[in-house]
């Protein structure tokens, strides 16, 4: 099982470290690379499940896991022009939320994975997405968990602004949140098509 599960482990462990590295870099006002890239873990998470069930595909999540805590140590030993990378509220938010989602993700597509192809895939991809965010940027950068690192001045990101330049008044941290929610919420509808093909490939018959 463990070769089987090598390429999902492979996969799943270079999403975790390149998001990490291209969190670094901003796209646009509201986003960074990051946000293109970590989507892909639900891929992966949802084609291991579909190709081997929910026990693999917890495995491939706990690889991930790991690989990221990893990379959010690293990055709080390495100083940047504002101070580490990576802070401990950062890297707690991104373990607690990684862990989370992914594991729901699991078991929601467990729950759907009867029926129409696409339904599982999506279904769990939009609900483990959407915790995901909640939980990172709110862990992450709300004044209401400050206490989880008192030394960590996260002002900037409660400066109260338009919602994306446009809506009503909100904290910064709450439009980096939605624009990031956003972007997960297309390559959930994305991933479909390479879910479907990769799903078709590996399951046809031999002829």
């Amino acid at each position: 099982m463990m070769q089987k599960l090598l390429p999902g482990i492979v996969a799943m462990a270079a999403t975790v470290v390149a998001s990490n590295i291209l969190v670094q870099f901003l796209f646009g006002q509201w986003l960074t690379w990051g946000a293109f890239t970590y989507p892909l873990a639900f891929l992966v998470t949802d084609l291991t499940n579909r190709l081997y069930g929910a026990q693999a595909a917890r495995r491939v999540v706990f690889t991930g896991f790991a690989v990221g805590v990893a990379c959010s140590v690293i990055g709080t030993q390495i100083m940047g022009e504002f101070g580490p990378l990576v802070t401990w509220r950062i890297a707690i938010g991104s373990g607690v939320a990684f862990l989370t989602a992914q594991l729901l993700d699991v078991a929601v597509f467990d729950r759907f994975r009867g029926g129409v192809w696409w339904r599982a895939p999506l279904i769990s991809t939009l609900v483990g997405s959407s915790v995901d965010t909640a939980l990172f940027f709110s862990i992450a950068f709300s004044t209401t968990l400050a206490g989880l690192e008192p030394g960590n001045d996260v002002t900037w990101a409660n400066e109260v602004l338009p919602l994306l330049g446009l809506g009503p008044a909100a904290p910064l941290w709450v439009s980096l949140a939605v624009a990031d929610w956003g972007v997960k919420l297309l390559l959930a509808l994305v991933a479909l098509l390479p879910f479907r093909i990769i799903v078709r490939k590996l399951t046809a018959p031999i002829a």
